[in-house]
């Protein structure tokens, strides 16, 4: 399954051709529709390359074209583009789930596309919209690798050897100073909720055997930063063992809240599929009327965050659902940015080493 998923992610078929022997091959496809993106696009010398997990929900399409749109005012001496890393995500975004039908195009073609002949940027700033330093920030990183590896072996060496490349870290890259600054600006946005309430914030978070760079801890600091200002605000995931929103629910019984009302707002980029289903969905198929049964992790399976804390006698209903993405706040979109900057202005990146915190 890893393999084919790899395979998947590197190619992302969502559509099909043949080459002149007859043998369908969708990723000269791909490549030649990213190439002649690029080549229409070009009105500068330098590229930033916005790297998502991906969605296919409209309301995550708006958000990633205002954060392009953004950045291309930010920096206008760049030209901006976007790209999906999931495989899963390219192809229903291309075979129209939930919306109109999008072609979304993984990392490797949008780089390919830079070094071709005709554009050959001559620096290239990759920039991750991912949240933690974790699992899906370590495949941006090794996207650059094989780039600047010539993976393919089709790329003009001299070129590579003089290429500029600069990696952008993702929100809270580092503990020290991304943390903190994020904890402000949430702060400075819901205090006012955080006075009426609970200010629940739902991240995705690695499973245990894919927290490789243990990148999970950012949610904890993340939360211990918040409730510096107010005991009622709270961070859990989706897939961080041990904090589920069962043990959310578990650290609001120990600080005495047992009642009132319970804001729920994504942590992620987008507010996508999680957003809308495991946080503000119906589903509450666990619910037997009486009580949950966990699962052998300690979460409550098949019940949205929204139904788990209204059965347990909280007031969270449609209207304290805050369905917004972190890229929909400008204060936090500006941390994204800052560390654009800090890349550009910082030395090219040294590929051969992880910058994952250890």
């Amino acid at each position: 399954m890893t393999v084919v998923m790899a395979v998947l992610t590197a190619m992302s078929f969502n559509a099909c051709s043949s080459d002149d022997d007859g043998i369908t091959n969708n990723y000269l496809i791909y490549q030649n529709a990213v190439n002649n993106t690029v080549k229409s696009q070009k009105r500068n010398s330098k590229a930033i390359l916005l790297v998502a997990f991906g969605s296919t929900w409209q309301q995550a399409y708006d958000a990633f074209d205002r954060t392009v749109s953004a950045y291309k005012q930010a920096f206008p001496g760049y030209d901006v583009f976007l790209s999906f890393s999931s495989a899963i995500c390219i192809n229903r975004a291309a075979a129209g789930e939930n919306v109109a039908p999008r072609n979304f195009y993984a990392p490797p073609f949008w780089l390919n596309a830079f070094a071709q002949e005709g554009v050959k940027y001559s620096e290239i700033v990759v920039q991750s919209l991912q949240v933690i330093p974790g699992e899906e920030y370590t495949r941006v990183i090794n996207y650059i690798k094989d780039f600047a590896n010539n993976a393919n072996g089709d790329i003009d060496d001299k070129y590579l050897a003089n290429v500029k490349l600069k990696l952008g870290v993702p929100l809270l890259q580092d503990a020290e100073t991304d943390v903190p600054e994020v904890a402000k600006q949430l702060n400075l946005l819901y205090n006012s909720t955080a006075s009426q309430g609970v200010v629940a914030f739902m991240g995705h978070g690695n499973p245990d055997s894919y927290d490789t760079y243990k990148a999970n801890i950012r949610y904890t600091q993340l939360e211990e930063a918040l409730q510096t200002y107010s005991k009622n605000y709270f961070v859990g995931t989706v897939d961080m063992m041990h904090n589920f929103k069962t043990d959310v629910y578990r650290r609001m019984q120990a600080a005495g809240i047992q009642s009132g009302k319970v804001y729920c707002h994504p942590l992620m980029s987008i507010d996508g599929d999680h957003g809308h289903n495991d946080m503000a969905g119906d589903d509450d198929d666990n619910w037997d009327g009486s009580k949950f049964t966990p699962n052998k992790e300690g979460e409550v399976e098949d019940t949205s965050w929204k139904m788990f804390f209204s059965h347990l006698g909280y007031t969270c209903d449609n209207s304290t659902m805050i369905e917004k993405g972190l890229l929909e706040l400008p204060s936090i979109l500006n941390v994204w940015m800052n560390h654009t900057k800090d890349a550009i202005n910082g030395e090219p990146l040294d590929y051969y080493h992880s910058k994952n915190p250890e």
